[in-house]
């Protein structure tokens, strides 16, 4: 399914964003050395519910996790990149921590997510997998316009993380949302220019560029749910929602 919002859903949908980007950039200032993922769930819990808002995670129970997922926020540290399962884990310094979060307010959706370092350690390679998400994510958000399709912004993701140096997982990437918080159209994070949907206004989109320093291989941790590197290595995350304008594309989850 692919929704093309009205002007009124369009207005609820900013709506929700800030409430998503607001909820993260608090969560950030929270999660300092020894905080646990649990407490950071449970402050997600109560920010979304004191909203008036819905997770998206709690009841979500896809093909390929153990579902349904039973917590707020996604929470992976390190080597884990997507689908992070809150558990009795206290943050050290210098953890790479990326927090994922997804809610419903008035019947629209928004997601986004973010990866940072806790504590003062902060690994030049590190900061540099943060960084190079962040830039595939504002080639993303650049190529948005109407009439562009799909495959430019898998196209000017993928470029960045190449150029980068990065391995390209294929497996999971953006997508679109709207009254649900997975729809159509897929995004890719690498992709050829020229194919795929075409964007309309009114369209909404979850971009997330994501990477591992030095493989595409994923693996699942016991919990049946969180995705990590094969080989240990680091990762990072980065996604907002944005809406497509007739002019180009609105970023929806920047905190107000």
């Amino acid at each position: 399914m692919i929704e093309i919002l009205t002007p009124d859903e369009l207005t609820r949908a900013k709506d929700t964003g800030a409430l998503v980007g607001t909820i993260l950039h608090t969560l950030k200032e929270r999660a300092v050395v020894g905080v646990n993922l649990l407490d950071i769930d449970r402050w997600a819990q109560q920010m979304i519910t004191d909203a008036g808002a819905e997770s998206c995670y709690v009841d979500y129970a896809p093909s390929f996790g153990r579902g349904p997922f039973g917590h707020y926020i996604c929470t992976a540290v390190n080597d884990a990149v997507l689908h992070g399962l809150p558990h009795d884990y206290a943050l050290a310094d210098g953890d790479l921590l990326t927090l994922d979060l997804a809610v419903t307010l008035h019947g629209i959706s928004a997601d986004a997510a973010i990866s940072f370092i806790v504590g003062e350690t902060q690994a030049p390679e590190d900061l540099a997998l943060i960084e190079t998400t962040e830039r595939a994510l504002a080639a993303a958000i650049a190529a948005v316009k109407p009439g562009a399709r799909i495959g430019d912004l898998s196209r000017a993701i993928g470029t960045v993380l190449r150029q980068a140096g990065y391995p390209i997982n294929m497996e999971f990437g953006g997508h679109g949302i709207g009254s649900t918080m997975h729809q159509d159209p897929h995004v890719a994070n690498d992709g050829r220019p020229g194919r795929g949907y075409i964007l309309r206004p009114g369209l909404l989109l979850a971009l997330e560029p994501w990477v591992m320093a030095d493989t595409a291989e994923l693996v699942t941790d016991d919990d049946g749910w969180t995705l990590r590197s094969a080989t240990g290595c680091r990762t990072a995350h980065t996604e907002h929602t944005i809406a497509v304008t007739e002019t180009g594309a609105e970023i929806l989850t920047l905190p107000r």
